[in-house]
């Protein structure tokens, strides 16, 4: 196998460890609720302290990777990530969770634009690049597999410190195979700029809209800190508007949100994403706390929709080479969406036969996503891919968060106003925030099919283009150094 293809692994396997961070700690969540004694805000922290560093920091990741050299910014976050899990798995306090995940974020936001640099450099034939972007979608789409069942094994038959554990031999092995055949070019530092003032404006209306959003059920949504969370956020992003639209060289050119394919493609990735996350968390908890699940089978009952899903990512760009992105991506998120509202109709007497059939519609409709990404950067000009990369990611997993904290909130406030036994409340609240998921992913269909369609002309000329690098086009090219 030749260097390209063993360069492919490590970025695979940098990509596979930052994935299955995303759901490995779901099935786990009552394990670890039981041993530090957290409280349904702590559980929620634990998974939004990880997704709001890293979405808060993947412009600024994308940056360093543009100042720095993909390679060096691969690396970096690779090596925090690492740490950050042995940090995480030797946790004995809520706090020191909550801070290693956040770390964590830290280094996936470096890990995760790197790799969408990397790709196109490491397979200029745009060939061979599709079938390495492919691989690279499925082993992401395979993580989702193995997280929860990996999660509920080792939660149940080993201490849950072991989900972060893990991550170290899989880190170490990545850094070794990479260090030996990633060989990229980068261009020369001196232009490319972080911008700062973007950077805080943005983190800090994140963090400021996630903190209401989980905190808004306990506190109250009138309570003087969750309105002066949600002011914070409004002026934050505001400022953060302003000075986007005034920086030489900002976190996002506002100009791309002009372009229809873009637009409508983020908030596709978003509605995508927004289902994912949501639907994992609190399915998680249904599984063990309706159905009886232990936290291995739990995970195990994921298993058979992210496999479905990894299948269906692997062909999916041919599907959309046959019939179109955009009546495949619509497609995709329409099965999604029948799929969330079918699991509505599970109750306490339910077993998981009925749910397995919603499960792989599921799984066969988000794999259908996966020429999402292409779709949107092949739209943009190659002096802005990598900003487009950037915001595409910062959708997916700002969605995500959201998918957690909103259907939490709505999910809270229902259990709270059904009252009665804790168990039926629970299942009535989490189907009626099943139906409201539902409808909200539905949105994506119409969204699709709109800003998606393309002439045939124009796929040709995509397919045809020379591959993309996040790299400022003027500047002259200086070879990385290898280790």
């Amino acid at each position: 196998m030749s260097g390209r293809w063993w360069a492919l692994v490590a970025v695979s396997l940098a990509t596979f460890m930052t994935y299955l961070d995303n759901n490995v700690v779901n099935v786990a969540l009552p394990t670890i609720q039981r041993d530090l004694a957290l409280t349904i805000s702590g559980l929620e922290w634990i998974v939004s302290a990880y997704i709001l560093v890293f979405a808060g920091l993947l412009l600024a990741g994308g940056r360093l990777a543009d100042v720095f050299g993909p390679r060096t910014a691969f690396f970096g976050g690779l090596a925090v990530f690492t740490l950050a899990s042995v940090a995480a798995g030797l946790a004995g306090s809520q706090e020191t969770l909550i801070a290693a995940r956040a770390v964590q974020g830290l280094g996936a936001a470096l890990v995760t634009p790197s790799t969408l640099a990397l790709l196109p450099r490491i397979f200029p034939d745009p060939r061979e690049r599709a079938t390495a972007v492919g691989i690279w979608s499925a082993v992401g789409a395979l993580a989702l597999a193995i997280g929860p069942l990996t999660g509920g094994f080792l939660s149940e038959n080993a201490d849950w410190g072991w989900i972060f554990l893990i991550n170290l031999p899989i880190g170490v092995v990545a850094a070794v195979i990479g260090l030996r055949s990633i060989r990229v070019e980068r261009a020369a530092a001196g232009r490319a700029a972080l911008d700062l003032p973007g950077l805080a404006t943005s983190a800090v209306a994140l963090f400021a809209l996630t903190y209401a959003l989980i905190e808004g059920e306990s506190r109250g949504w009138t309570s003087a800190p969750i309105l002066g969370a949600f002011a914070v956020f409004a002026v934050a992003a505001v400022v953060f508007l302003v000075v986007e639209a005034r920086t030489a060289q900002p976190m996002i050119d506002l100009t791309l949100f002009r372009e229809r394919v873009f637009s409508g493609g983020l908030l596709s990735m978003g509605l995508w994403s927004f289902g994912v996350f949501g639907i994992y968390f609190f399915t998680a908890l249904y599984l063990q706390s309706a159905l009886g699940f232990s936290p291995t089978e739990a995970g195990a009952g994921f298993v058979p929709m992210a496999l479905l899903m990894a299948v269906i990512a692997s062909v999916s760009p041919r599907i959309a080479e046959r019939f179109g992105s955009a009546g495949t991506v619509a497609v995709g998120l329409g099965l999604m969406a029948v799929a969330i509202g079918g699991l509505s109709s599970a109750g306490e007497g339910s077993h998981y036969g009925d749910l397995l059939p919603w499960f792989l519609l599921y799984g066969a409709g988000a794999g259908l996503l996966v020429p999402l990404t292409n779709v949107v950067l092949n739209a943009m000009p190659p002096a802005r891919a990598g900003v487009a990369s950037g915001v595409l990611n910062v959708s997916r997993e700002v969605f995500g968060l959201l998918g957690i904290t909103i259907l939490g909130a709505i999910l809270s406030a229902r259990q709270s106003a059904i009252g009665g036994a804790p168990l039926h409340a629970f299942l009535e609240a989490y189907r009626f925030t099943l139906l409201i998921a539902a409808a909200i992913v539905l949105v994506g269909v119409p969204v699709s099919v709109f800003s998606l369609r393309r002439t045939r002309a124009a796929a040709e000329a995509a397919e045809a283009a020379e591959p993309v690098t996040p790299a400022e086009p003027s500047a002259p090219a200086v070879a990385e150094p290898v280790a």
